[in-house]
């Protein structure tokens, strides 16, 4: 459940979906680990489920939610994004 910004180094609470900006990131969840999450799991399989952050509307006018390659979400300035491509 949401409950703060995903920035880090923000405080600001949850309260409406019209403020700020909403990010869905699908997560892949690895055969291994989703056997061991779940005991009663026969099959092994590779599944993804999405996973919600918000960004207050201070933080989104600078930042934004990527997936890195390392399959860790991190909050990230906006000018690094374009410096990058």
């Amino acid at each position: 459940m949401l409950s703060k910004c995903a920035n880090p180094s923000c405080s600001a609470p949850f309260l409406y979906l019209h403020e700020g900006k909403l990010f869905r990131i699908a997560l892949a969840v690895h055969p291994d680990r989703e056997a061991s999450e779940s005991a009663n799991s026969m099959e092994k399989k590779s599944s993804s489920h999405g996973e919600f952050f918000w960004l207050c509307a201070s933080c989104c006018s600078r930042m934004t939610v990527v997936f890195t390659q390392k399959s860790e979400v991190k909050v990230v300035p906006l000018r690094a994004l374009g410096a990058a491509s």
